[in-house]
């Protein structure tokens, strides 16, 4: 499917200007943030197509490619001379929160008192930020059906120890960059024919901290984290699917400088089941029954997520026929109950008879109950019924 025009995603013109753009991806975040649709992959879509065409937008050169070649700039060869994240297929929803995060992520106002009514994550002007990570999470059936406790071991980089992550040798401290003078930005005045252009840039000395290391800490090279493994607890909740995710806050890579961690983003992944097919928050299976059981009824042992349980069959009951267990499928992720187990009927034939069985059988083949009556709906039509869809 073809890709949509960067312009036509933010709803700018072509002539937008650099904060034309950033507001108007603002507002579609704003709008989008999976953090405002919790489960709604539409949404999710959205934020993640609005932030790459802010990413392509909101930088000249790759503006500028844009212009001229199209998303062609940023698909096959083009892709690895300053396109967007190697083309839109790569560009997944880490990326999406890590953009967001680094341009509305810090400082006072920031649009994270608008999420959550208080005080913005980030500190003064200029303090840095470490990465976010990623990891997925297997789950099986049975565990998203009851919710389970997850540890796992992340590398990432941590706070050094010998200098506290300032980054700074003992006995030694920072001094003021004498490039900006300490406001970690830097002003530059360019002429143009329309007249002079005053712009305002982060300080390249001391990256817009404002500070510089002289003595560097020998452990971290100045950097102030060094590299290490952390075990993490990760509460999933029941209901989960693949694909929905969890932040865990400040456990991604430690910030260069004794600036804020970044997060860990935890991201589901449903695995395979061996007798159960997920179906929304319904589960099918199929059970084999004895033609005695189906034609006389009786009651049988089925699997489901709570463990066995007994099952009637009634008599005369068919072939491919589904008896539904209620409130025995995947709990609903925000509460309100859970869905259904629906099990598939399938009637069992012996391979072998014996001779008696065989008798026993051809006595019966002439009777008028054993005669097959004219075809019926299908099952996926049953299935659809029971389902109400």
């Amino acid at each position: 499917m073809a890709q949509r025009d960067y312009y036509e995603i933010l709803g700018v013109d072509r002539g937008a200007d650099d904060n034309a753009v950033k507001t108007a991806y603002r507002k579609m975040a704003m709008k989008y943030h999976p953090d405002r649709n919790p489960g709604d992959k539409g949404a999710e879509e959205s934020f993640k197509e609005a932030t790459q065409a802010y990413e392509v937008l909101k930088d000249p050169q790759k503006r500028r490619q844009y212009d001229q070649f199209g998303h062609a700039a940023f698909s096959g060869a083009g892709a690895g001379h300053g396109g967007a994240y190697g083309g839109f297929d790569q560009f997944d929803l880490s990326d999406a929160l890590r953009a967001f995060m680094r341009d509305f992520g810090g400082g006072g106002g920031s649009v994270f008192e608008e999420f959550f009514g208080g005080g913005a994550r980030g500190g003064r002007r200029g303090r840095s930020r470490g990465e976010d990570l990623r990891v997925r999470i297997p789950l099986t059936l049975e565990e998203i059906a009851t919710g389970v406790e997850k540890q796992v071991k992340v590398k990432r980089l941590v706070r050094c120890d010998t200098c506290g992550g300032t980054g700074v040798a003992a006995g030694s401290h920072k001094k003021t960059c004498t490039t900006c003078k300490g406001h970690g930005q830097v002003r530059t005045m360019t002429r143009t024919f329309l007249g002079t252009v005053q712009q305002v840039t982060t300080c390249g000395t001391c990256h817009g901290s404002g500070e510089v290391i002289t003595d560097p800490c020998r452990s971290c090279d100045g950097q102030g984290r060094t590299k290490g493994t952390s075990t993490i607890s990760i509460n999933v909740p029941a209901g989960v699917s693949s694909g929905n995710y969890m932040t865990i806050e400040n456990m991604g890579n430690a910030a260069p400088g004794n600036g804020e961690a970044g997060d860990l983003i935890a991201v589901f992944e449903e695995t395979e089941h061996d007798l159960f097919v997920r179906r929304g928050d319904h589960v099918i299976s199929e059970i084999p029954v004895s033609f005695l059981t189906v034609a006389l009824g009786g009651t049988i042992r089925v699997r489901t997520l709570d463990g066995e349980q007994e099952l009637k069959v009634s008599a005369g009951t068919q072939p491919g026929q589904v008896i539904k267990l209620r409130g025995k499928g995947i709990p609903h992720l925000h509460g309100g109950g859970r869905g259904d187990h629906l099990v598939q009927v399938v009637v069992w034939v012996p391979n072998k008879l014996s001779g008696d069985d065989k008798r026993a059988l051809e006595k019966l083949a002439g009777s008028e109950s054993f005669k097959a009556p004219a075809p019926s709906r299908s099952f996926f039509d049953k299935l659809r019924e029971t389902l109400g869809v």
